[in-house]
């Protein structure tokens, strides 16, 4: 048999923790000499994730515009292009974090048109504690309607390996409460526990990875309407900006404000945010910054430790509002943010809206 490539697709719920987990992967494989590849999905052009992995000099390819379900053939021709010089050892896959039923859409198109091509690794899926925790729990305020706590819920039911991610965050209380409930509610599937910024739990994650065997077989019985209402519920907005000031700034700093001061001006909307991230991006210099809920801390979750006179910004904020007044929202705090600094603002690109229905490539709905 010829050369396969291990596929591994790691998904989960926006702010998750996928970017982190996959940059995380990707260093352990290039470290024993594989050559990797990552994809990275959005619904609109200009992620934060894929400008954060290729500063950390990884070779990633982006399909955007829709999930990998809806754009399968661009997956695998994005896959093809990261191949070209190259042929892969890794794949490793971050779909959209409002997307689900991807065993059926994604990895059993694989399997069943790509047999020769590609060897499956179990799919892990990442549990979101600050919503996944009250989620599970069904209790009133999680921030979401019933229908976006499907989604969630979905993903968790068609994993491979349940991983209860930033545990460096949490209580050892609130670690056993979100294990016992994953364990009672999606019976049989491995649950392991790790913090993908400190690498918590890693080895573990590696090692379940590294099995051999019949993985992502697990086909949902999923309403569609349901899960098409769900995902539309968010307002979806990726920003490009570049701030030129007179004086330098602290480009951490200036991350840390925009993050903050869009935590509040949603806390007082009282929308709830499902993930926002701001990459700031100037010669050769990268720090990102993110907001995983409303009762969350800002993170600076990459540092730059540098100053600036001038930074390219990318905005990508998944919020439960009109992508309208998600626009203002985003544009006025830039406009405060910049204006402290004295500092000129320049808007290259701004995408809003909320996701369409998902109608996948293929759908299979016996494993092979």
């Amino acid at each position: 048999m010829s050369h396969q490539i291990k596929f591994i697709m790691v998904g989960g719920f926006l702010g998750a923790g996928k970017t982190t987990t996959l940059g995380r992967l990707a260093k352990y494989y290039t470290d024993q000499g594989l050559n990797v590849g990552v994809v990275t999905n959005d619904q609109a052009a200009d992620l934060v994730d894929t400008n954060s992995l290729r500063s950390q000099g990884l070779n990633v390819g982006e399909v955007a515009g829709a999930c990998f379900c809806c754009h399968f053939n661009s997956l695998m021709d994005t896959i093809a292009e990261l191949g070209s010089e190259q042929k892969p050892d890794v794949i490793l896959a971050e779909p959209v974090g409002s997307c689900t039923d991807l065993v059926a859409t994604v990895i059993q198109p694989i399997k069943q048109l790509y047999d020769a091509d590609f060897k499956i690794q179990p799919y892990a899926v990442l549990m979101k504690p600050s919503h996944g925790l009250k989620i599970l729990k069904n209790e009133q305020g999680s921030g979401f309607s019933p229908k976006a706590a499907y989604i969630l819920k979905k993903q968790l039911e068609e994993a491979d390996l349940v991983l209860i991610n930033r545990i460096d965050e949490l209580t050892a209380e609130a670690v056993e409460e979100i294990t016992s409930l994953v364990n009672e509610q999606f019976p049989g599937t491995p649950v392991l526990r790790t913090s993908a910024l400190t690498g918590e739990g890693f080895e573990g994650l590696i090692e379940f990875l590294e099995q051999d065997g019949d993985f992502g077989g697990k086909i949902l019985d999923i309403d569609y309407d349901i899960y098409a209402e769900g995902e539309a519920e968010l307002g979806w907005l990726n920003s490009s900006v570049h701030v030129s000031a007179e004086t330098e700034f602290s480009l951490d700093q200036l991350l840390l404000d925009v993050i903050s001061q869009l935590q509040s001006s949603f806390r007082d909307q009282g929308v709830e945010t499902a993930h926002l991230k701001v990459i700031g991006l100037w010669e050769g210099f990268f720090g990102v910054s993110n907001l995983v809920s409303n009762d969350s801390e800002p993170k600076l979750s990459l540092a730059s430790d540098c100053t600036v006179r001038e930074v390219d910004l990318i905005v990508n904020a998944r919020v439960a509002c009109d992508p309208e007044a998600l626009t203002a929202q985003v544009t006025k705090v830039l406009e405060n943010c910049a204006g402290a600094l004295n500092a000129k603002l320049e808007f290259n690109q701004t995408q809003s809206f909320r996701p369409g229905r998902p109608v996948p490539t293929h759908r299979y709905a016996t494993p092979k």
